[in-house]
């Protein structure tokens, strides 16, 4: 038996308490550490002990924006352990060790039969709570995992393969939704604006389709990182004008593809300026109803198309997973700041407002652990 199927054992034979510590939410930029009642389960469900959740950008604009009523618990980026199992679960036992999607399509309204998944009604019902309105949840101790999550978006973690490393299946899904929206043709050159974590997997994943990828961060350190995942090709935008080097590295034309992978709608405009005519622009991170100013010439007379990606994908849960369990790609070194549960308001704090050297944040409820 591997170390970490005995952990999990370990860790899922453990009492369940009646009560926990959880990071709940109040309003806006109202993030509280309370000690709040374990969640029950009923039949088709499955209690998790959280191990890993990761900060994620669009908990972020919720807690900022006040957007959702309160109080909640966020966090959806989740790893664990099965300490509990509901009346009709056979998939999973107490003692496995899993990650879980917080949201999984119906599979048969009109928006399902056409791929468009996000726009789901029952996919836009979160099946994952700590207490509360469902949010995600793992920013606490343990999580309820409804029926339908447990059905078709439980992901049980293989020996060898660590709480952080897992914890990215979620994510990296995301990315790959988006590089898959690109149909992405080798030898195009791509061009992927910001390099925080979602930036260089987007980054890693459109180069795994054979194209040239060109990187820009206003950070230099952002560039060290994004080196050692064999991103040689960066621009420091805080010195350089982006648009220009961009033309000048692609005989003029522009990028084939550009990829926002950085909040703000000023950007939008510069994105559409360094792709080509003909290209495709595609916006990952603008996840905020607003305004943007675009050139309407550049899409009808450049004929540039403008796309979008957002969440994730039922349909590659398993590439996903496949790829982040494989470890071809060492996601855990995105981790640049990993904090115990006591200090997820200090982790909440640093995630929005990030430092040149911050990059992943984790709040790990399961840092005191024997075994990760």
């Amino acid at each position: 038996m591997s170390l970490a199927t005995q952990l999990g054992r370990a860790v899922g034979q453990q009492a369940i308490p009646s009560t926990m510590t959880a990071a709940v939410y109040h309003g806006v930029n109202d993030v509280r550490l309370q000690t709040v009642p374990v969640p029950t389960i009923g039949s088709g469900e499955i209690l998790v002990r959280v191990h890993t959740c990761g900060i994620c950008g669009t908990d972020l604009k919720k807690i900022a924006t006040g957007s959702h009523s309160a109080p909640r618990i966020f966090g959806h980026e989740t790893t664990g352990v099965v300490v509990a199992t509901g009346e009709n679960v056979t998939e999973f036992r107490i003692g496995d060790r899993v990650m879980f999607f917080h949201h999984i399509p119906c599979g048969e309204c009109y928006y399902c039969r056409h791929k468009v998944f996000a726009q789901c009604p029952t996919y836009k019902k979160v099946g994952a709570t700590a207490g509360y309105e469902p949010s995600g949840g793992g920013f606490s101790e343990y999580v309820r995992v409804m029926d339908w999550i447990v059905r078709k978006g439980v992901i049980r973690i293989p020996d060898g393969v660590s709480f952080e490393q897992a914890s990215f299946v979620e994510p990296v899904n995301t990315c790959m939704k988006a590089i898959d929206t690109l149909g992405l043709k080798a030898g195009e050159a791509v061009f992927v604006i910001g390099q925080g974590p979602i930036g260089i997997m987007l980054a890693v994943l459109a180069r795994c389709s054979g194209v040239r990828v060109i990187t820009s961060d206003l950070f230099s350190q952002r560039h060290t990182i994004a080196r050692t995942f064999g991103l040689n090709e960066n621009i420091v935008a805080s010195t350089a004008d982006t648009v220009n080097v961009v033309k000048g590295m692609t005989e003029g034309r522009g990028a084939d593809v550009v990829i926002l992978a950085v909040t703000g709608n000023a950007l939008i405009r510069p994105a559409m300026e360094a792709t080509r005519p003909g290209g495709r622009v595609l916006l990952f991170a603008q996840t905020q109803h607003g305004e943007a100013t675009i050139d309407p010439a550049a899409v009808c007379v450049d004929e540039k198309s403008l796309l979008g990606s957002y969440s994730a994908s039922v349909d590659l849960q398993d590439e996903s997973a496949r790829f982040v369990f494989s470890g071809e790609m060492d996601l855990e070194r995105l981790i640049s700041h990993r904090f115990p549960l006591g200090q997820s308001v200090e982790a909440l704090q640093l995630a929005a407002h990030p430092k040149p050297d911050s990059m992943k944040v984790v709040i790990q409820p399961g840092s005191s652990w024997k075994d990760q």
